[in-house]
């Protein structure tokens, strides 16, 4: 529904920031809080159904990736982070293009700008952790083997689809869904800021203390980015980045086996404040660059 007035969508404010431009009734962000996290959850079991009869496996819902796992996680993320936006979209009446950046344009000079950017800060952070603490990721031995070259190819062509799904879900949707349950504009960012952090946080489902206040951090810190910079284009570029170049790294020190992604109790440590602190370098980047371009 558009106000006479201005010919724009009653849901949408294009006079408050990116993350507090969107109007609804309060119940509305619970449905966008829940569903798609639902969602994805139910894809991802669907699907590692699927590649354990493909593959022939025992247990399907074991925590070691093979190249149809790490591609069924992949898409489920994808996908969820596809129907998130366009559920927010329809319960708020407003064009999916304006929970991608608001009140600009996407940037596609600013998206490749960012993901170079993003590609070296977190490829310094890797070689950090390589040099300080190269026992924490769980690295085994470098090896290439066909599974190796295989989980290369997946991480490439789907993994970037996952993260931006995530983006889709936390930043383009949790994070102003739940900043339209305040009026007052820095009250509502940091509602949603809050929401969609910790929301990011328990989907990744650990129980280390060190892994859950990571992701927390993660999902404030591209929060921040997509509000100084009024869009996802720069949450975007760090999380595709971040996860193609994680992945390629933990494919590439397997061994030439499929790796493996432990979040259970004590199995993150003092070593990812490195990565945390590549997470605050990212939106220092995003706040210079923002605030030279104004």
């Amino acid at each position: 529904m558009r106000t006479p007035e201005s010919g724009r969508p009653q849901g949408l404010d294009v006079s408050r920031p990116f993350g507090a431009h969107l109007r609804m009734s309060w119940w509305r962000p619970l449905v966008v809080i829940v569903v798609p996290p639902l969602a994805m959850v139910v894809l991802q079991v669907a699907f590692y159904q699927v590649v354990g009869v493909l593959e022939g496996s025992d247990d399907p819902m074991s925590a070691t990736f093979t190249p149809l796992k790490l591609l069924a996680i992949n898409l489920s993320v994808g996908l969820a982070g596809v129907l998130a936006i366009l559920l927010l979209a329809r319960l708020a009446g407003v064009p999916w293009r304006s929970l991608i950046s608001s009140p600009r344009a996407f940037d596609g000079k600013r998206l490749a700008q960012y993901l170079l950017g993003a590609a070296l800060l977190v490829g310094a952070g890797i070689g950090v952790v390589a040099l300080v603490a190269p026992e924490s990721p769980g690295w085994v031995a470098f090896g290439v083997s066909g599974t190796t070259i295989l989980m290369l190819v997946v991480t490439l062509v789907s993994t970037p689809f996952q993260a931006v799904g995530e983006e889709l879900m936390f930043r383009s949707s949790v994070l102003p869904a739940a900043a339209s349950w305040v009026r007052a504009v820095r009250p509502a960012l940091a509602v949603g800021l809050v929401v969609s952090s910790l929301a990011f946080a328990v989907v990744h489902g650990s129980t280390d203390p060190w892994l859950f206040g990571y992701y927390t951090f993660i999902g404030a810190a591209t929060a921040l980015m997509a509000i100084i910079s009024r869009g996802i284009e720069a949450p975007v570029a760090f999380h595709v980045a971040n996860n193609v170049l994680f992945s390629s790294v933990n494919t590439l020190m397997a061994d030439g086996e499929g790796y493996t992604i432990d979040r259970s109790t004590d199995t993150g440590d003092a070593s990812l404040l490195i990565l945390a602190g590549v997470n605050v370098a990212m939106v220092v980047l995003v706040w210079l660059r923002e605030r030279r371009t104004r």
